[in-house]
């Protein structure tokens, strides 16, 4: 079961809220009348219900408006978008670079931008929108996507791949070792990449590409990850719908592989940038 946290805090700011309002205009001028009345400066105390709704309301409201307008904490469980993103890391989204959304309903509000191509994005799963998933833009609407023999072609140019050289993965990311390490360019935009000979086009029986290019409608966006032969996207599924973006990854607070020989935090990629 996956704990709609978004949808918690919503109702605990407005359970909180109503609970502190509701005493504040009509129990609270009670207890005071009472005090005023009894000997001396005798207190009629506040009751515990109440008096942790006041203290807690401030708090989860500050933290409502921060993760659903500002900035959202993700951590990354898969090893879909290695290199640029490993397994354990903890990394920062912005979420107003695509527009102001209300929480919940995710609807856009106000129109701030647009993703790019080389953008690293979250969304809402297609299939599952309980579920967030992390790939990155490589087709914008109008744009023509082919993935063919571990190239990508955006609007029939392939897309260069420079050769690093062979990929040597630590703690989680091991498996990917013995892969080809490849720095490519989208665009504009430069990024790494990881592709294991070995494995089809379509290692996980994928088919919107089987057949030759696709077309990327408005409002839509073809996404794939990084560690290109390891990665549920695009390529299988479709497209992502503008309506499921959550916002842009922009930064990594925190890294923690417990399968990391020796002590779990990759202190190296804290406060690295996502390119």
């Amino acid at each position: 079961m996956n704990f709609d946290f978004p949808a918690f805090l919503v109702f605990a700011t407005f359970l909180t809220g109503v609970i502190w309002l509701i005493d504040a205009l009509f129990f609270a001028p009670k207890r005071r009348v009472a005090a005023a009345e009894g000997e001396g400066s005798t207190k009629v105390k506040e009751p515990l219900l109440v008096e942790y709704s006041r203290s807690f309301f401030p708090i989860i409201l500050i933290v409502l408006i921060l993760r659903s307008f500002l900035v959202e904490p993700f951590r990354i469980p898969s090893g879909s978008m290695m290199p640029t993103l490993l397994v354990g890391d903890f990394i920062l989204v912005n979420k107003f670079a695509y527009g102001i959304r209300l929480p919940v309903l995710n609807r856009k509000v106000v129109e701030l931008g647009e993703p790019q191509r080389g953008d690293v994005v979250v969304f809402k799963y297609p299939q599952d929108p309980r579920v967030d998933y992390i790939k990155r833009v490589v087709g914008v609407p109008g744009d023509s996507i082919w993935y063919r023999d571990k190239v990508l072609y955006v609007n029939g140019t392939a897309q260069p791949q420079t050769p690093i050289g062979i990929y040597a993965g630590s703690g989680s990311g091991a498996r990917e070792t013995g892969s080809r390490h490849a720095r490519e360019q989208l665009g504009e935009r430069n990024h790494d990449v990881l592709i294991n000979p070995r494995v089809p086009d379509f290692g996980y029986g994928c088919q919107v590409l089987q057949q030759g290019p696709v077309t990327v409608r408005p409002g839509e966006y073809f996404v794939m990850g990084d560690n290109r032969d390891n990665s549920n996207d695009s390529r299988c599924w479709g497209l992502v719908p503008e309506g499921n973006l959550v916002g842009k990854a922009f930064g990594i607070w925190m890294s923690w592989d417990g399968n990391l020989p020796g002590f779990p935090v990759n202190w190296k990629r804290i406060g690295n940038g996502i390119e």
